[in-house]
């Protein structure tokens, strides 16, 4: 089995990777975990892919998220990735949530943040809300990298 490379991860276009992404996340808001654990929590996150100028807000209300176009004005965390080959990269590599949390444990300029995909996103924000932070992109992460392989909607039309 060959490796993919990064190209070959991303959507032919912005307009299909910002269905792609959406998607992913209307599936991580029916995730019965993940909801479970923000049940209680209510907060903004800005999403960023630096070299395609695309931001997106995902709003967290008391184990619900939605999915918005805008910039957040006052975001609580932000996830920043310099490439969207990252991000994709990043979707397509199965990390156990341990690793993925305690790799947003690590400061911006440490070591470890070599040559590995997930270590390319920045997250700031409050410190507190990490634990969270790493629970629901681990869960984004999987079922983005899930729409990836299957790019389809909820009625079967194609995302492309």
């Amino acid at each position: 089995m060959t490796e993919q490379t990064s190209e070959s991860l991303l959507p032919p276009t912005k307009r299909a990777a910002r269905r792609i992404i959406q998607r992913a996340f209307v599936l991580t808001g029916r995730d019965k975990h993940l909801r479970q654990q923000i049940r209680s929590a209510r907060l903004a996150t800005l999403w960023i892919l630096e070299d395609w100028d695309m931001i997106w807000t995902v709003l967290i209300d008391r184990g619900k998220l939605e999915f918005e176009r805008r910039p957040a004005k006052h975001p609580d965390l932000i996830f920043n990735w310099p490439t969207a080959s990252d991000f994709f990269l990043a979707a397509s590599k199965d990390l156990s949530r341990a690793a993925l949390t305690a790799s947003l444990w690590q400061s911006p300029g440490s070591a470890a943040r070599g040559g590995d995909a997930q270590s390319a996103l920045t997250l700031t924000g409050n410190v507190e809300l990490r634990s969270l932070a790493g629970n629901l992109l681990h869960c984004f992460l999987g079922q983005l990298g899930h729409v990836l392989r299957n790019p389809v909607d909820g009625v079967g039309e194609s995302l492309l």
